[in-house]
């Protein structure tokens, strides 16, 4: 068992609170500003019974969330997305505190699956040279960052893997790409949990490797595995790590 503090309590919040209970884990604290009937702040006393937090929140509050957690001694998921830039500075957060943190741009199993699908179909592709390719993700009107946090990883496996690809364009393009660049594009719409589509292109034909996501409980659920895995391990280690463990 594991005994979870829920930081952030929207929709990701909610999923995980219900199958992490289901799973025989116990939710010690939901810490939640902007929402009724939560803990507001976190504090030594609102975390003091947890193992691991579970930390969902917004880019702009990620990084102190995670500062103020690590300072208490306590392990952290990181769910929260759109704060990559700062990975070094997160980095030295976990070491300097000595606690372990696990991270992802998604945390489902399905997704992560894909991820090393991609990385196999960018491989081959890298050796036929007629066929272009792009990475496009839909997501829910609500979203707070774009493009996701798995398109961006999706964009990473794939200038990783394809020697004419090194540089990612996530804006909208009104002229012609050059050749090197990879486009990660984005659409927001209605509630779309996510839909990430990977495509290769030639004159002859086009494939398309594509995940799609019909619920959140899929993340959720990753979510409570990443918490299993990071309960007494030290470091920042991301969703392959998890992977690995997994899938041995």
């Amino acid at each position: 068992m594991v005994k979870i503090a829920l930081i952030g309590y929207g929709k990701m919040g909610r999923m995980i609170k219900q199958l992490a209970e289901e799973k025989g884990h116990q939710i010690v604290a939901i810490i939640d500003p902007n929402c009724e009937n939560t803990i507001k702040n976190i504090t030594k006393e609102t975390l003091k019974d947890a193992d691991v937090c579970i930390e969902f929140t917004h880019p702009d509050c990620v990084i102190e969330n995670i500062t103020r957690i690590a300072e208490l001694g306590k392990n952290i998921v990181i769910g929260t997305t759109g704060w990559y830039d700062k990975m070094d500075e997160v980095k030295s957060i976990i070491e300097k505190n000595n606690i372990g943190a696990i991270w992802s741009g998604n945390f489902s199993i399905g997704v992560n699956a894909f991820f090393r699908i991609v990385e196999q179909a960018a491989k081959v592709f890298n050796k036929l040279e007629d066929y272009d390719s792009l990475v496009h993700e839909i997501h829910h009107k609500n979203k707070a960052d774009s493009p996701s946090g798995t398109a961006s990883m999706i964009g990473d496996i794939m200038i990783n893997n394809l020697d004419r690809k090194d540089t990612i364009i996530t804006e909208k393009l009104d002229r012609k790409p050059e050749p090197n660049e990879l486009h990660v594009s984005s659409s927001r719409i209605g509630n779309i949990p996510g839909t990430h589509t990977v495509t290769f292109d030639s004159q002859a034909d086009t494939i398309e490797l594509k995940h799609t996501a019909r619920t959140r409980e899929g993340f959720a659920s990753g979510a409570i595995l990443a918490a299993e895995f990071i309960k007494n391990k030290k470091g920042l280690l991301s969703i392959d790590d998890l992977m690995k463990n997994i899938i041995k």
